[in-house]
Parts: structure tokens; sequence; C-alpha cells
């Protein structure tokens, strides 16, 4: 049976319908009353001309003869046979000998035709015959491709659209170019499709036919082909399942891929290109790459594979003025070289490529090179995964970095890239590395679970690391020596096994604004003579000191808070020095600050509270300038002194302790000026055991216990004190202490343990077993007691009368009679109180550990 496209019906069939004997045509009967409308295919030169059906040019159809009296036109029989009754699959296996053009021509015949020949099937078969692909592969505008799932797209026929998106193209397909030109008739109408069998051949003959520069190449190793672009042609591998695979393009001697000016537009996709010289390793081959892009192009590499072999240079090189690909959605692999290089002022953007397991950098970016990388996963390298180096810079955003040999991303020699919102992690050794000079912005990034220090900054490197969160590092968090600086602002640091900031060798950087806080280790840790100005920084929650500053160091600690350690809120010690002013250092389980061991830092203005164990500790040859502090609601002493040392405190407000105000012994010294001391649970200064302070101008008030008590051989100078409405008393001297006073006011103060022994009480009455009121105090031989009980005068002349006693002395003590630990009950006190021995002294506080965990 021949098939007639609706333009070309013979006029003889139509005679032949339309005669006498029309009523016995065997299509007679099958005849429907109503007549459909007929559709014509506009002639078209090219497939988008034939692809479209249309109702809007009907055909000329001559006159029919009247079957009967009634005026109407009916179609011919085998037409209509043809159009209507046929089955559709009949119909779907003659349109399946037909190419795309004349597929196009049928579906303008009718509604029916159009339906079939638009059928998915016909043009998936038509499809993976000229192009091989297994999906469609779509190409909205020049530059784009990319490939869909049928299923879930929204057109109802994506073969025939990418069919005409793809339709002007030469075809590198080795072998079947004589085949295609050979066979004129089976091939007729695609005028359109080029063949040849070499890629060089095929960018020679579409440069000259101006044959808008498409070029398939077909599954096939290519190799030592002479590819140099030099206009705006487009390369794509053509190829079923993953194509990039399946089309590989290799050179052993040259560049395999050179994108000269004039490519400004070109785009080479979905392949895979390689460089694999004989000798990997020869001098001649350092300028020799997979791809290289020069000067004034910028051309789209998209989905390719791109390996090299040779041990130098690299595999992708982009350098020069005006250089400026569009890499993307490329691997970049097991390559034994450099990745990406990019130099000489050469920008670019490269996107949501996967670069790992290089011999070198992942990506290298040198000389003012300033690219554009989003979104790339650079892993397990065998070097660092990125570098930029010798006045390199480039802006990196979202980037997935991590697993590299050494750093995930290192800074050198006035490199200043700009990395934003990257993931750096699981660095075999560190997160960041910037050095010699570096630069560099890092911004909003994540940088956890490295093996050293999430950054490293050295060598006179001056970065900015500002909103990261730096975490989870088998180090530390921030490491800053060798005289680095950098601002390093509004991070959350925490999780790191060692401190989270770590500064040192005369290293200044300014750190504010961040989080430091849950760490293994320290918050700060400042040594060796590092500086730096720290402030308005929180610091809480780290298992040892919040801050540490030794060995010659001399940072600026200011505004900051300090709160809720497991150990030290500040800690100066071994000469560690700096200034500390204008913190909030709080709910330590140690002390807020301890200096020992010839620090001597200035601390003013802070607000010291909620110290388990005191507010300040000076001990083992401690100095220190102590002045306008507020230190308040410590557990213990507001401040201790001990071992020798000799701080200055001056000005200070130092109230409402659970224990003393300060508490002086074992050797203490130092100078108290000018200080407020008052509302504390115990004396307001405790001197004892051979301490010889210097307390001049002081103001100790409405204490809940003595103003001033010195025992224990302690001695003292007092001027121009003012003690007043303490509760026990005023001034308090032990058996055997000699004090130089001068100048003093001692006044209206409760005396409430001379009224109590003049009305007969029992002192514990008074005290309890929180309070050691300084008295006269005796032992009773009768009773047995020991060394370490004493007995208040009223008992002894009351409960232990006729009692062999003995006077001991003039001390702190509560009444051991009174508390109801002697075999006798006391007949002054109420109910005994369970206690232990009697302490003479307040409880000595806890000295920091930390050097234990260096």
């Amino acid at each position: 049976m021949t098939f007639y496209i609706a333009d070309e019906v013979p006029a003889d069939m139509v005679a032949e319908e339309s005669g006498p004997g029309a009523q016995n045509s065997p299509y007679q009967l099958r005849r429907k009353t109503l007549v459909p409308k007929r559709t014509a295919c506009p002639t078209k030169s090219s497939m988008e001309g034939a692809s479209t059906s249309t109702t809007e040019n009907f055909g000329h159809r001559a006159k029919r003869a009247r079957v009967s009296g009634k005026s109407q036109d009916l179609p011919a029989p085998a037409e209509q046979y043809l159009q209507e009754k046929l089955p559709d699959e009949v119909v779907l296996k003659i349109f399946s000998y037909l190419l795309e053009q004349d597929l196009c021509r049928a579906a303008c015949v009718c509604k029916r035709f159009s339906e079939l020949a638009n059928d998915p099937i016909l043009w998936k078969r038509l499809y993976m015959e000229v192009f091989e692909y297994t999906r469609p592969m779509m190409h909205p505008e020049p530059g784009k491709f990319f490939q869909i799932n049928p299923e879930e797209y929204e057109h109802p026929n994506p073969w025939k659209e990418s069919f005409q998106q793809l339709y002007k193209g030469a075809h590198v397909k080795p072998g079947f170019a004589e085949h295609f030109y050979s066979n004129p008739t089976r091939y007729k109408g695609r005028e359109n499709m080029l063949y040849y069998d070499t890629i060089e051949d095929a960018l020679g003959g579409v440069q000259e036919a101006h044959f808008d520069g498409l070029i398939f190449v077909h599954s096939g190793i290519y190799t030592d082909e002479w590819i140099y672009i030099e206009s705006p042609i487009t390369m794509i591998g053509a190829a079923p399942g993953k194509v990039a695979d399946k089309v590989i393009i290799e050179n052993t001697r040259d560049s395999t891929f050179v994108f000269m000016e004039g490519s400004e537009d070109a785009y080479v996709g979905y392949m895979t290109i390689r460089f694999n010289p004989d000798d990997k390793s020869a001098q001649h081959h350092n300028a020799h790459h997979c791809l290289e892009i020069t000067v004034n192009c910028s051309p789209v590499i998209d989905h390719c594979i791109i390996r090299s072999t040779c041990t130098v240079g690299s595999a992708v090189c982009v350098s020069g003025q005006g250089a400026c690909p569009t890499i993307k959605h490329c691997n970049i692999s097991d390559c034994e070289n450099v990745g990406l290089y990019i130099t000489d002022h050469a920008q670019g953007i490269y996107e949501d490529n996967e670069i790992s397991n290089n011999a070198l950098a992942g990506i290298w970016v040198k000389n003012h090179g300033n690219p554009i990388i989003r979104r790339n996963h650079i892993h397990h390298g065998r070097d660092v995964g990125v570098f930029t180096f010798d006045h390199g810079m480039g802006y990196f955003e979202s980037c997935n970095i991590h697993r590299n040999r050494i750093a995930g991303f290192e800074v050198k020699a006035y490199a200043n890239p700009t990395v934003v919102r990257c993931e750096i992690h699981h660095g075999q050794t560190g997160g960041i590395y910037v050095h010699e000079k570096g630069r560099g912005q890092f911004l909003e990034n994540k940088i956890y679970a490295n093996n050293f220090a999430g950054v490293w900054i050295t060598s006179n490197s001056d970065p900015t690391i500002r909103g990261n969160a730096i975490f989870n590092g088998n180090q530390g968090g921030v490491y800053i020596f060798g005289d680095g600086r950098g601002l390093i602002e509004e991070n959350d640091i925490y999780g790191n096994a060692l401190a989270g900031i770590q500064i040192r060798t005369n290293s200044c950087p300014i750190v504010r604004h961040n989080k430091i806080h849950d760490g293994q280790h320290g918050g700060i840790y400042v040594h060796e003579k590092g500086q730096g100005v720290i402030e308005e920084n929180e610091v809480y929650s780290n298992t040892l000191a919040g801050v540490w500053v030794t060995t010659g160091s001399t940072p600026v600690l200011r505004r900051n808070r300090i709160h809720s350690g497991k150990q030290v809120g500040v800690y100066f010690y071994d000469n560690g020095h700096g200034i500390l002013e204008d913190n909030d250092i709080y709910n330590h389980m140690y002390s807020g600050v301890q200096i020992r061991t010839g620090s001597n830092p200035k601390i003013r203005r802070n607000k010291i509270w909620g110290g388990q164990n005191g507010g300040i500790l000076v001990y083992n040859s401690g100095l220190g300038y102590i002045e306008d502090n507020e230190i308040f609601d410590n557990a213990m002493a507001g401040v201790w002194i001990k071992t020798d040392s000799n701080p200055t405190l001056r000005r200070n407000k130092i109230h409402d302790g659970r224990d003393g105000g300060i508490c002086i012994f074992n050797g203490g010294r130092g100078v108290l000026e000018e200080n407020d001391i008052f509302r504390n649970a115990q004396a307001g200064v405790l001197i004892s055991t051979n301490s010889h302070p210097i307390l001049r101008k002081n103001r100790i008030f409405d204490g809940f216990a003595a103003g001033i008590e010195i025992t224990n051989h302690a001695t003292a100078t007092l001027e121009g004190n003012q003690i007043f409405n303490n509760r026990f008393g005023g001034l308090f001297l032990a058996s055997g202490v000699n004090v130089t006073m001068k100048d003093n006011k001692i006044m209206n103060n409760q005396d409430a343990i001379e009224k109590a022994v003049n009305r007969g009480q029992c002192l514990y009455k008074i005290s309890s077993y929180t309070s050691y009121p300084m008295h006269d105090f005796y032992r009773c031989h009768t009773c047995n007691t020991t060394d370490r009980n004493a007995i208040c005068v009223n008992c002894i002349k009351k409960c232990h009368q006729g009692h062999d006693v003995e006077f001991i002395r003039h001390d702190r003590f509560f009444c051991d009679c009174g508390a109801g630990t002697l075999s006798n009950p006391c007949t002054l006190a109420g109910e005994p109180t369970h206690d232990t021995d009697t302490l003479y002294d307040s409880a000595p506080p806890i000295e920091s550990n930390t050097l234990q965990h260096n």
C-alpha cells in the first residue's frame, strides 16, 4: 500500500471516489457521516519548520459528486481508512520507517496522525539512532546542556524536543561518515547533519561551513589529535549511559585541549579528557595539560572527567589576562600533579566540580589569579586541598573540603582569598593554614574534626576569621604563633581537644566577639610572649582555665564574659602579664582569677563573682595590680594572698562574700589601699601565718564577723583605715602578734563577742561552727581535750568549773563545748551541733592544676 502525505493525494483517487461506481467501493460502508477536518503540513527546509502540526492552512480539495440528493462533501474512502480506521499499531509500524522530517510532515495530516507521529517511543528510537543518549540531552540556550529523566519532564515528548534543539550539528563518528554519504536516499532530509571520522576534521569543517559550530563526539577513544580551539564551537560527547565515560579524548605528547583567543563562547562537555605522556616526569611536559585555557577566552567546560598522569604541571591550567572559563560539574581527580591551576590574572567560574586524590594541591591560585569557586567537593588529596600563594586571590563559596593530607586550605606569600560558607574538615593536619604574610577572609565556614588546629596563623600573616564555627578539633581551634596576627571575631569555637584559641611567640591578633566554650582543655591560651587584644568574647564551660596567660605574655583582655568554667576563670602563671580590665568573671569551680610564680598583670574594673574557690588567688610569689574591681558573692575569700606573693590592691569593692573579704597567709604580703570591704560572712581582712601586708586607707565595715583579724605570728602595717559596724568587732590581734598602727578609726562596731562574754554566754551561740570569733580559749585536762579543741572562757567558768584547765592563747576559734563535741554537754548552749575539729584559718583555696594538663 502506498502512503501519501495529505497535500499529495492523487486526483484520480478523488475522481474514483466521486464517480458512479463510488457506491461499490469496498470502503463505502466504513464512511462516517461527519467529515473530519483535514490538516496540511507546510513544507519546511529544516526540522524546525517540519515539526509543527497546524490546522490553519487547509489543502484545496476537488469538487466531489453527490451521492444523494443532499449537498454533502464526503472524504475519499482510502484516505478515510488511513486516517481513521487503520489500527494504531499498523500506523506506528509505518511511522517507524520514517525519518524525522517525514514524521513531522505526517503529523500535519490529521489530528490522529499528529498524536501518533508524536509518540515518544518513535522519537526515542530516532533520537538514539542519531545521538546515542539514553536520556534526552536538553539544549535550551547556547552553552547550556543537561540530561533529564523523561518521566519527570513537563514536556510530553522530551525526545522530540531535544531532537529539535540538537538538530543542526556535525558528528564525529569514526567509520560512519562513509556509510552516511554513500546512502543519500536513506538519509534524505538530514542535510543539517555532517559526519566526520576525526575531531580535527570536524573542527575544520564546521569552521569553514559556518555551521553553528555544534559538534557531537560519539563513543570511542580519540588519541593524539591536535585540538586547538580558536572559535566559539560547541563540542559535546554523545554516547549511551554515562556519556563522559564512553567518549575519551587523550593526548600523549601535547596538551589535549588548548583554548586560544577567539574561543570566547566555546563549549566542551560530557567527555573524558586525558593527558597521558609516555615520559610522565620529563621537564618538557611542564607546559602541557589536559586543558589549557589562555588569554582572552572564556569557554564552558561541563560534565567532563579530567585526568593527567604527568607528574609536573597541572591537569587544568587557566593562565593570562582575560582567561575566564566556566568549569562546572567536572571531575578532576586521580591526577599525578595539581588538579586546577589558575594564575597570571586569570579568573573564571568553577562550580560543582569533584576534585579529589590529586598528588599535589586540588586547586592552586597564584599571581593575581582571581577565580570564583563555588560548591566544589575537594577531598582526599595527597597534598593540600586548596593552595593560594604569591598574591593569589579568589572567592570560594560553599565548597566541601575534607580529608586532605595537609591543610584543607593554605594561604601564603601575600595571597588574599575570600572563603565563605565552606566546610573544611577531617584534614590530616589542620583545617586552614595561613603563613608567610598570607592574608584572606574566612567567613561563616564550618571548620571541624581536623587532626591539628582548625586554623593556623603564623609568620606575619594577617587574615580575617569571622563568623565561623570551629569545633571538635583533635587539637586546638585557632592557633596563632610565630609573629602571627589576624582578626578573629564572631566565631563559635567549641569542643576542641586543646585550647579554643592559642596565641604564642610574639603573635598579636585581635580576638573579639567570639564564643569559646565547652572545650576539653582551656578557652584561650597565651604563652611564650604572646600578645593580642582579646575583647568582648564569651568564654565559658571549658574543662581547664577560661584564659591562661604565661611565660612573658602580655595580652589585653577587655570586656569579656568569662564564666562557668570547670577550673579557673583567668590564670596568670610563670611570668604571665598583661591587662585584664572591664571583664565579667563569674561562676567558676575554682577562683575567678589566679596569679602565681612571678606573674604581674594589671587587673582593673572587673566584676568577679560566684567563684567556688574565691574571687582572686595570688600565690607562689605572684604579683599584680588589682584596682577598681568589684569582687563579690564568692564561696570563699574575695581575695587570697599567700606564699610570698606581693600584689597591690587599690580601690576595689570586696563585698557579700560567703567567707572572708581578704585572706593573707603563709608569708603573703601586699599593699591594700583605699578598698571598700563590706558585708562579708567572715573577717573583712584575715592576716595569718607569718604574713606582713600593708593596709592603708581602707574602709572595712558591715561585716558579719570581725573587721580585721591578725593571727599565727603574722604582722601588719595599718594606716588610716576605717573599721566600723562589724558584728564581732573592729580589730582582733591574736597572742604574739605585733602590728604597726597609725591614724586608724575603729568605731561603732557591734562587739558581739565582748557582749556575749560579758553576758556569760557560750561563744558558740554567736558563731556556731561557721565563724571563728577571736577571744581567749582554753583546754580542759579533766575532759581530755586535744590540741585541736578549744573552750571559751564562759564555758570554762560554768561547764568546766573545778576542772583542771589551761589557757592556750587569744586567737580565732569556735567553742567545742558549745558545739557538743566534748564528752560532757554544755550547760550554756542550746541543742548541741555535731561537728568536727575547730579550724583556725578559713579553708585554704584550691590551686589550679592547669599545668598538669599541658
